[in-house]
């Protein structure tokens, strides 16, 4: 005679095999939503990745390049993309309208090396005569950089000229003769050339003249 209180083997197979089915089950699903939460994690890295990269870097649909030197070339537009929008806004500068300006900016010298305070760079080029244009150095977050000269920018009415019509810029943390911009301890840096035109409109020229933008030269790094 059983006793009372012990269930038969028959009478435990049903809720195992039930147990059985529901954990498969589960496994299943939490296999499924695995599957979907890395694809979402996927999708959103790349995305983020993406953006990032069309804000800081854009593409050839939103910029144009000459060495070191990147412009956008729907800044200040109206109908400015919106990767456009958000580069200027991040850092933080008021932009002139492509279609009586050009601006450019370089994060790296001409040879493709980051720019660093703890580096001095001579920024050559040559002054045509034909455009206004100034030359200004930030840190990277587009802050100008505190200095007691109080000295952020040249242009082509500030500059000292060489007698060939070509200029040099120092860019350093010690003061040098001549044309000299202080870098004090900004860390990253990034420079700013703009060409302004007020008599033809600067858009549509990018193709049709060839540019002869300023070479950047790490000369010593400490």
């Amino acid at each position: 005679m059983e006793h009372p209180h012990v269930l038969s083997h028959s009478a435990l197979t049903p809720v195992h095999v039930g147990l059985h089915r529901l954990q498969k089950r589960l496994s299943i699903l939490i296999g499924i939503l695995g599957d979907w939460a890395a694809f979402i994690g996927a999708v959103l890295i790349l995305g983020l990745g993406t953006s990032w990269y069309m804000i800081d870097v854009g593409t050839r649909l939103t910029t144009e390049k000459h060495g070191p030197w990147v412009g956008w070339t729907s800044s200040g537009r109206p109908d400015a993309d919106p990767y456009t929008r958000a580069h200027f806004a991040r850092l933080g500068t008021l932009q002139l309208t492509t279609e009586i300006a050009l601006t450019y900016l370089a994060y790296t010298d001409s040879d493709g090396n980051r720019l660093h305070s703890s580096c001095d760079y001579l920024v050559e080029g040559r002054d045509t005569g034909n455009n206004w244009w100034s030359l200004t150095v930030f840190n990277d977050r587009g802050d100008l950089i505190a200095n007691a000269a109080q000295r952020y920018a040249y242009t082509s009415q500030s500059i000292a000229l060489r007698p060939d019509g070509s200029f040099g810029v120092a860019l350093g943390r010690e003061a040098s003769p001549g044309n000299w911009l202080p870098t004090g301890g900004a860390g990253r840096l990034a420079l700013m050339y703009t060409t302004f035109d007020a008599g033809t409109p600067m858009l549509g020229k990018t193709e049709a003249e060839p540019k002869a933008m300023p070479v950047i030269r790490r000369v010593q790094c400490r």
